[in-house]
């Protein structure tokens, strides 16, 4: 059974950082891409970044681009967001997605960037 858990949500200063982490087990993590993705309400759900399996390459979303990394520790079955230089406007729900032939989602983190 897939499982997804993300961690590290919560309350960041505008300027500021946070690391959200995604525990992932039931599947051969490091042969699928990860993902991140974001959804606020009345808003599309937007794709922030992902990470491939074998080399590790990255994509970002341009609003991210610069200020968040995605990164990936197969030992450890972990995908990680970094956050920094928080803005108000990356208040969200954060999602971490496992694309999988049927694609897996954890059950989102909360992310709110107040002063």
């Amino acid at each position: 059974q897939v499982q997804l858990v993300e961690s590290g949500g919560g309350l960041g200063q505008p300027g500021g950082s946070l690391r959200l982490s995604c525990a992932a087990s039931g599947f051969a993590f490091s042969a699928y891409r990860m993902s991140w993705y974001r959804q606020t309400p009345g808003k599309e759900r937007e794709l922030v970044a992902s990470i491939t399996n074998t080399f590790g390459s990255t994509n970002y979303a341009d609003s991210v681009k610069g200020r968040f990394t995605i990164s990936r520790d197969n030992a450890k079955n972990t995908v990680y967001l970094q956050m920094n230089s928080l803005k108000p406007e990356d208040t969200a729900v954060y999602y971490c997605v496992a694309n999988l032939p049927r694609p897996s989602w954890g059950q989102g983190t909360q992310v709110t960037v107040s002063s």
